[in-house]
């Protein structure tokens, strides 16, 4: 999942406890599944992992209602972003993992040429090559939070 750094530091520090996506045209996130976190912008690596405890889908301004209450770490930019969707997720953060160190986009494409961040999400099926060549590599130097 690409996240903006801000957005990507928060969540690995523990101080936003959800991620709010539109939907459109991807394959649902289930709850239990674990979320891969590009870091997008400046940073553009790979930087750790969270699980998807809770998700929700619904209209924005349901999303908006459960997501934004104090000590959520979902700040009116949020909003901005979900407004005007027909339909947005809420993924509440489960357990965390940062990578002890990250996987920059340099990196990446050395191992799997031409390879680009998704727009928002993507689902990494069994046999992926980020999943199996740096992900499976990743989890073993990591800190569980």
């Amino acid at each position: 999942m690409s996240i903006r750094p801000q957005y990507a530091r928060a969540i690995m520090a523990g101080r936003k406890k959800y991620e709010l996506r539109r939907i459109h045209g991807v394959p649902p996130i289930e709850e239990g599944s674990i979320i891969i976190v590009y870091a997008s912008g400046n940073v553009k690596s790979i930087i750790g992992e969270f699980q998807a405890k809770r998700v929700i889908q619904a209209t924005p301004e349901k999303i908006w209602s459960i997501a934004s209450k104090p000590g959520s770490g979902v700040g009116e930019d949020a909003w901005q972003y979900i407004r005007g969707a027909k339909r947005a997720i809420a993924i509440e953060v489960g357990f965390r993992r940062l990578y002890e160190r990250p996987v920059t986009l340099e990196e990446i494409r050395r191992i799997i040429p031409g390879w680009n961040p998704p727009f928002s999400y993507t689902i990494l099926e069994p046999g992926n090559p980020i999943y199996e060549l740096l992900i499976k590599r990743l989890r073993r130097r990591q800190h569980q939070l």
